[in-house]
């Protein structure tokens, strides 16, 4: 399953000017969460340095010469657009500022539900953008905000803005970390030596030899100083509401999110999907990378031989496949190699994290079949999709989500499957165990209070409680 908008953010408060090959290997290991774009800025208290392009981290690293940048306070930053016209140089991150003789420079994941209000009321006090991302709009309510700390700021922040926000910021010589106060979207929180560092999952704490003190809570902002952490909370008191998507898709399998090992987790939701089985299955199929521990998790629970039907080819990317008008099908089989021997003849239960639209899984149905399954049986390890998501998620339209108009027979014969069986929300809830701090409104099409402004056009497909 694809989709897009998931940034990825890492930095570091340090002793130490060398931070900037620090950067670099926290923000690769997030690189998974981001291929479109990345920026990195460090600051030394006084001056600023930021350089950012469309890209992957290592090229934008290099073109930009960032190992030469000095600092001891770094944010780095890595994207992937909710739309074609934000794939602009102008709208890579981090955003800068300069403000009250002092630099600013903003890194932030998710989205503002009220973004479109919030950029117009700007515009109309004057203020000048250069991009079309609502990163920009805030930086400029921070700037903008009356109060003398950074939680004043943050507070009259909170009072204007909706959705999601899980930022950094550099403010002159402080490293400011703050999170919205629902919490959709990651951030946490740990310190290697003397070294401060905040990013979006543990994953790159690893990578950095750095160990988790702890998450950033929701509606806490995180300030660094010469004289240490400082915590505060800011905003308007809210119930949790972590996006379950980090756990089903999103994250790296070897990070812990929300009190979760994401590994374990998906592992669970694969047992618990075998559970429902209803067909006699001769080999399970995971759809690479993304459906494999939750395949694994099916096939040990059904005692069934999970193999490598479809291998992923490591060598085809977004920009090689794009600019060619090959079909959906031509498509997959250059990014999925399926291995003859392994399908031919086979009853599969092939096993993926989530379907979207539902046109990449129809391609790799086809293509299994084409390569010699006798039947296909799609195991999905997640609820349909019936809502889009407002909180930092780039899904499309409701119409065009797959399962949002469709029953479970009719997606069996779009796909063109023998069966489909996904997990109801119920039995995710379960795998998640605190399922009252989970987010699922893209399955259930019920969005958190007071998470979109009254005119969200989203309010109008509201399912009745």
């Amino acid at each position: 399953m694809k989709l897009k908008d998931e940034c990825g953010l890492f930095g570091i408060y340090s002793r130490s000017s060398e931070i900037a090959e620090v950067l670099h290997l926290g923000l690769f290991a997030l690189q998974h969460r981001g291929q479109e774009a990345a920026g990195f800025a460090l600051s030394d208290g006084r001056e600023l340095r930021c350089y950012k392009d469309l890209g992957l981290i290592q090229d934008v690293y290099a073109k930009g010469n960032v190992r030469l940048f000095k600092g001891q306070i770094g944010i780095a930053h890595t994207r992937y657009s909710t739309q074609g016209e934000s794939a602009r140089p102008e709208n890579a991150q981090p955003f800068i500022l300069r403000r009250a003789g002092r630099w600013l420079a903003l890194a932030h994941n998710g989205n503002l539900s009220n973004a479109t209000q919030l950029r117009e009321e700007l515009l109309s006090d004057g203020v000048y953008f250069n991009s079309t991302s609502d990163t920009e709009s805030l930086l400029h309510l921070y700037a903008r905000a009356l109060g003398k700390s950074p939680a004043e700021k943050l507070n009259a922040l909170a009072a204007k803005v909706l959705g999601a926000y899980s930022a950094l910021l550099i403010d002159g010589d402080r490293l400011i970390a703050f999170r919205d106060p629902f919490g959709f979207r990651p951030l946490v929180l740990g310190r290697r030596n003397e070294d401060w560092i905040v990013t979006s999952e543990t994953a790159a704490l690893d990578m950095v030899g750095a160990e988790c003190v702890r998450e950033i809570e929701p509606g806490e902002v995180i300030i660094i100083d010469r004289e240490g952490l400082h915590s505060q909370r800011f905003g308007p008191q809210r119930p949790r509401r972590h996006c379950v998507f980090e756990l089903i898709y999103f994250a790296r399998p070897d990070s812990r999110l929300f009190g979760h090992n994401v590994y374990e987790f998906r592992k669970a939701c694969g047992d618990l999907l075998a559970q429902k089985e209803t067909h006699e299955i001769d080999i399970v199929v995971p759809v690479p990378d993304s459906g494999l521990p939750a395949a694994l998790g099916y096939s040990r629970r059904l005692n069934k031989p999970l193999e490598f039907g479809l291998i992923r080819s490591h060598y085809i990317g977004r920009s090689f496949i794009e600019p060619y008008q090959a079909s959906r099908v031509h498509k997959v089989r250059m990014k999925l190699l399926p291995l003859r021997e392994v399908l031919q003849d086979r009853c599969i239960a092939l096993v993926d994290d989530s379907i979207v639209r539902g046109t990449t899984s129809r391609a790799i149905v086809h293509v299994l079949r084409e390569f010699g399954a006798r039947e296909v049986h799609l195991r999905i390890a997640s609820p349909p999709i019936v809502a889009p998501c407002y909180f930092g998620i780039d899904m499309p339209t409701r119409e065009e989500l797959v399962a949002s108009t469709r029953t479970i027979p009719e997606i069996t014969r779009f796909m063109g499957a023998d069966s489909v069986i996904y997990l109801t929300v119920e039995e995710l809830q379960y795998c998640a165990k605190d399922s009252e701090n989970f987010c699922t409104s893209c399955f259930t099409a019920r969005y958190p209070e007071e998470s979109l402004p009254s005119e969200h056009p989203a309010l109008e497909y509201l399912l009745p409680k």
